[in-house]
């Protein structure tokens, strides 16, 4: 079986790369994927004009879907509610805001929101994981893969523009490891990458998507696709031209061996 990933991010409707944005509804059908994956920052302020925008253009992309927050979907400049509700419009136009489940033909997919409205450091925008409700996620039966996706990057990635700053990340991307997670999908830097996560050899990802948005930071307005097949698991960074998207980096991953499974003696 291959299973196919679309994984999209950072939209940032509000600010977004309109032609971008509207090519990749087609280049995304034409791959067929098996799971579409938009990790975070949907918008650019949480304003409700960019959340209705947001939910027409998801609205389009093929299903089953799994979109989580950002820390630009909380009310950015009104602290108050940012403070107090921040999530509240994302799951009046968007849906779960906290942890959401895709189960389809050989695979699991989860998310847990890493996005918080107000911290007590000085960046509020940087990420935090509750190992607790990462540990309460029911993967279900065995599936072929097991894929997990939040707005921050767990771990900080070299030469990227900005950093995910995740609260308890490390821990986050162990316990993702030993549950037998393979891709760790997530946004926030703008820059896809891919890197095996630490401590978790072989097998399991840490996987980046560009942004769709206006906001670039050194490489073209993009998202990425995903094959995964029994032996390994190839990604392919697109790139918007101006006119389509074209490969721009891509990455042949090994996946990790399946388990064992344990004979009695006797």
């Amino acid at each position: 079986m291959i299973l196919r990933i679309a994984h999209l991010s950072d939209t940032h409707f509000g600010g977004e790369d309109k032609a971008a944005v509207e090519e990749a509804i087609g280049a995304v059908a034409d791959f067929k994927p098996t799971l579409t994956v938009v990790s975070g920052d949907v918008t650019l302020n949480g304003l409700p004009r960019e959340f209705l925008a947001a939910r027409a253009w998801l609205d389009r992309l093929p299903r089953p879907r799994l979109v989580t927050p950002g820390n630009h979907d909380t009310p950015y400049w009104n602290l108050v509610l940012r403070a107090l509700i921040p999530f509240s419009r994302y799951r009046r136009y968007i849906g779960e805001d906290q942890v959401s489940r895709i189960d389809a033909p050989g695979l699991a997919a989860r998310s847990l929101n890493s996005a918080r409205g107000a911290q007590p450091r000085p960046n509020w925008s940087k990420g935090a994981i509750s190992t607790e409700r990462l540990q309460r996620i029911d993967w279900g039966p065995s599936p072929a893969l097991k894929v997990f996706t939040c707005h921050h990057p767990l771990i900080d990635i070299p030469g990227a523009p900005v950093t995910g700053g995740v609260h308890r990340g490390a821990a986050a991307a162990k316990m993702l490891a030993e549950a037998g997670v393979e891709l760790v999908l997530t946004g926030h830097v703008h820059n896809p990458f891919v890197l095996p996560l630490p401590g978790s050899e072989p097998g399991c990802y840490a996987v980046g998507a560009g942004t769709l948005s206006l906001r670039t930071r050194g490489t073209p307005a993009g998202f990425s696709t995903i094959l995964v097949d029994e032996a390994r698991i190839e990604v392919t960074a697109l790139g918007w031209t101006g006119a389509r998207f074209e490969t721009e980096q891509s990455w042949a991953l090994t996946r990790r061996p399946p388990a064992q499974p344990v004979v009695a003696n006797g």
